[in-house]
Formats: C-alpha cells, sequence, structure tokens
C-alpha cells in the first residue's frame, strides 16, 4: 500500500462516502475525500433535511386551524416565504460544517475538488489537475432529479432542487409524479397556501406501497383540497407572455400554473467520472453495477449509495459505507442488508411502513392474516379535524411472523422506526398481543387488534 499516496480514495461527500471516510481514517488508513460541491450530499443540502424543515413549515396552517377547538384564540396567520428560507439556509450551513469537522477530526484529507478517474489507481483532481493515486477508490456520488428531455418544455419547470431555492412563493404549482417526492412537495405547496395539482401517469399514487395506504392518502389529500389527477402525464409545457406555464396534459387538459415541478424519479450521478477509463460497468440507467459486497467489476474501485441504484435511502448509504469497511480493510466479508428497510412518507398525514405490502405477502405466503384499524386520533377530537388515522399488520398465517406494519397518521415515521426493529428480530403475532399498552396513544392499537379483519389464502381475500 505505501506505493499509493491513499489507501482509500472517496469520491463524493454525502452521507455514504463521508462515513466511510471517517471510519477508515479512525482505523488509521490514509484516506482522501473529494467534494465539487457542498459536503452533506442530497440529504443534507438539497434533499431529506430542508424537505423535512419545509414539512414542519406547511403544517403549521392546520395547527393554527385546530387550535381553536383547544380554547386558543389565533389571530389570522401571515406566512413568509424569505424568512423559512433563510433559516433552512442557516440550518444547512451548520450541518454541512459539522460534516466537514467530522471528517477533519477522523484524520482524513479534504480536496474541495471534483475528481475524475484516470486509471484503476489513479484520480485527476479537477481544481488544480494533479493526479493523486490510492490502493483503494469508492464512489459515491449519489443521484439527481432527472429533468426528462424528452418532455417538450422541460427546461421551464423545475425539480425539487430548485424547489428550495424559489425567489418566491408560487400561486400555483403543478407536481408532476407520483412517488414519495411529488407526494411530499404537493403536501408542502398545499399546506404553504399554494394552490396544487398533482399529476400522476398510474391509477393511484404511491406504487409499491401498501394499497390501503395509497388509497388513504389520496383521500385525505384530495379533502384538503390538493387536486390528483390521475391516469396522465405532462406532454408539453409553455411559457407564457406574462410568465406564468400552460401544461397540455395527455387526457386533453391545458392548465395554467405559475410552477410546474418534475418529481419523476432520479438519475446516478456517473458522467464525467472517466468511468469508461477503467471499463466500469453502468446499467441501461447509467447507475453503477456492484456486486453484494459493493464492489464493482474493477476489484479495487467500489460503489455505494444512489450511483448504484438500490434502495435510494440515506440510512441504507450510510449502512453500505460500513459494510464496505469491514469488507475492504477489515477482513471481515460483509453485504449490505437491505432487507426489512422501514421507511417514512413526510406527506399529510405521514406515512411509515416497513416490511412487505399486503399484495407482496400474498404472493409470498399461502395464508395471511391481516389486522386493520381505521379511527380518529385523540388530537383531532377536539379539532373537529376528520381526518382518520390507518394501522395494519400483515402476518403469516403459518408462522404468526408479522411481515409487514404500515401506519398513515400523525408521527408514523416515528412509529415505523420503532417496529423495524421487532419486525427484523421476526416478532410474532403473539408477542405482539402479549404487549401491554401504552394508554391514551395511538400506537397502542398496534397491540390491542387481537382479531384478523379478514385472511387472505391464496390471493384471495376471505371475510
Amino acid at each position: 500500500m505505501a506505493a499509493y499516496d491513499y489507501d482509500l480514495f472517496v469520491i463524493g461527500g454525502g452521507s455514504g462516502g463521508v462515513r466511510a471516510a471517517r471510519v477508515a481514517a479512525a482505523m488509521g488508513k490514509r484516506v482522501a475525500i473529494a467534494e465539487e460541491y457542498r459536503f452533506g450530499g442530497t440529504c443534507v443540502i438539497r434533499g431529506c433535511v430542508p424537505k423535512k424543515l419545509f414539512v414542519y413549515a406547511s403544517q403549521y396552517s392546520e395547527h393554527f386551524e385546530d387550535a381553536a377547538g383547544y380554547g386558543w384564540n389565533v389571530p389570522p396567520a401571515s406566512f413568509d416565504w424569505n424568512t423559512l428560507l433563510a433559516n433552512k439556509d442557516r440550518e444547512i450551513a451548520r450541518l454541512e460544517g459539522i460534516y466537514r469537522r467530522n471528517v477533519e477530526a477522523s484524520g482524513a484529507t479534504i480536496l474541495d475538488t471534483r475528481a475524475e478517474l484516470v486509471d484503476r489507481h489513479t484520480v485527476r483532481l479537477v481544481a488544480d489537475g494533479r493526479t493523486v493515486s490510492a490502493d483503494q477508490i469508492l464512489i459515491a456520488t449519489g443521484g439527481r432529479p432527472s429533468p426528462h428531455p424528452a418532455l417538450k418544455g422541460h427546461e421551464h419547470c423545475i425539480t425539487s432542487n430548485e424547489a428550495f431555492h424559489l425567489e418566491a412563493l408560487p400561486k400555483s404549482v403543478m407536481v408532476g409524479g407520483g412517488g414519495y417526492i411529488a407526494v411530499e412537495f404537493a403536501n408542502i405547496f398545499h399546506g404553504l397556501g399554494v394552490e396544487t395539482t398533482l399529476v400522476y401517469r398510474g391509477v393511484k399514487i404511491l406504487n409499491h406501497f401498501d394499497d390501503d395506504l395509497r388509497t388513504g392518502l389520496q383521500e385525505a389529500m384530495t379533502d384538503k383540497g390538493i387536486e390528483i389527477v390521475c391516469r396522465a402525464v405532462a406532454e408539453e409545457v409553455v411559457r407564457r407572455d406574462d410568465g406564468r406555464l400552460d401544461v397540455r396534459l395527455s387526457n386533453g387538459e391545458t392548465r395554467t400554473v405559475d410552477q410546474f415541478m418534475l418529481a419523476m424519479g432520479r438519475s446516478p450521478n456517473t458522467e464525467g467520472l472517466g468511468l469508461e477509463a477503467v471499463d466500469i460497468e453502468t446499467s441501461v440507467t447509467g447507475a453503477i453495477v456492484v456486486d453484494p459486497y459493493s464492489r464493482t467489476n474493477v476489484d479495487n474501485i467500489w460503489a455505494i449509495g444512489d450511483v448504484t441504484d438500490r434502495v435510494q435511502l440515506t440510512p441504507v448509504a450510510i449502512h453500505e459505507a460500513m459494510c464496505f469497511v469491514e469488507t475492504a480493510f477489515r477482513d471481515n466479508p460483509t453485504a449490505p442488508d437491505h432487507d426489512l428497510i422501514a421507511t417514512a412518507v413526510f406527506s399529510q398525514p405521514e406515512i411509515g411502513t416497513v416490511g412487505l405490502s399486503e399484495h407482496e405477502a400474498a404472493e409470498k405466503y399461502p395464508e395471511l392474516e391481516v389486522y386493520r384499524a381505521s379511527f380518529r386520533p385523540m388530537r383531532n377530537t377536539l379539532s373537529g379535524r376528520n381526518e382518520k388515522m390507518l394501522m395494519k399488520l400483515i402476518v403469516d398465517a403459518t408462522s404468526r411472523r408479522v411481515v409487514g406494519a404500515h401506519i398513515m397518521g400523525p408521527d408514523a415515521g416515528e412509529m415505523a422506526q420503532l417496529l423495524g426493529i421487532p419486525l427484523k428480530a421476526g416478532v410474532t403475532k403473539d408477542d405482539f398481543d402479549r404487549t401491554m399498552a401504552v394508554h391514551p396513544t395511538a400506537a397502542e392499537e398496534l397491540v390491542t387488534m387481537y382479531k384478523p379483519t379478514y385472511r387472505v389464502r391464496n390471493g384471495e381475500r376471505i371475510d
């Protein structure tokens, strides 16, 4: 290893790259990490963190309404977009500083530059043109929103990246897409007082989620006043003389809005990395192809996170980074475990889910017990809000193991994180039944559903 400048060179300063660099450096390895933009990656700079701050901001409109039922006399509220942006930017800068300081404290070298592969052990630093060598190279450059260049007029549209930096809050917006990013931003814009339309090619939003959650959330969003147009896509976007946009849809309609946000998938950041120079294999979407241990077809070059297009979640990238260090530097080959990943959609109402959907479970198990409860949470009783909560457990009837848990309602994401632990441990429905409830809470419903709502046998529902 002494023949190289570094034992490990990391390309990309997001959550996965930073974790790998820090842990390897703390082991005494000579580590460098190159980042051309800002440390923190998509999650911290233009993803999870600013999005969650926007979610919090957008919820206050309902909080003010609900306060009256609890005796609070709240004067008419007003919202200032520029204040939210300034405070968000201040928090992002603080977090980025923490990321940089943690890397420095580990002993790794920070290189503020784009890095490109020259050969399997050599990297060019674009900022000054010099080259450095490394025994092992890790690519963790993440992904970006797809600009959909095939859409005529796509240059007039924004993505989630630009949504965090709009000079002014639009009066009306159309969001194209039905995944979690599209759904979350539709709720954010609506909560901030923007007339919001969601356009999605599918029959129902949030494909791959449990069908009850999809139906429940779509109905709740519609009840709030978000217009959801399914079975349609944008075919052309035209900028008008007044600056607004005419969006022509495949169903024959033309809608006029202030902004059109594209939220229909993400693309891996693999262009211009020099992958061709070392013949690194990529998929049809441009993602780096890796084996179960995150190794590319070049045995000293690895890739983790969204650039591999496996599971596009920040905690997954961090987990993959830890597994990479075990494999590459601790002589302990460790494959990332992508099974039973808890996740949340920070919509309004929120969704938290872990394990199999009912449809997926029905394809895997001959017979299921499905426990389902829908109720108005206590917080909505005095406020008069009609919004319902949904809880659903899916149980393999043979082993009694809980194979899926799905929640829609306040704090659903927090519950999903906690449910991920017992489901990962193989908990059974009998374990749930033996657990004492915490009363009064919404979560107690998870341990008080004693009789199945219905069964599913060989894919068919039996009431």
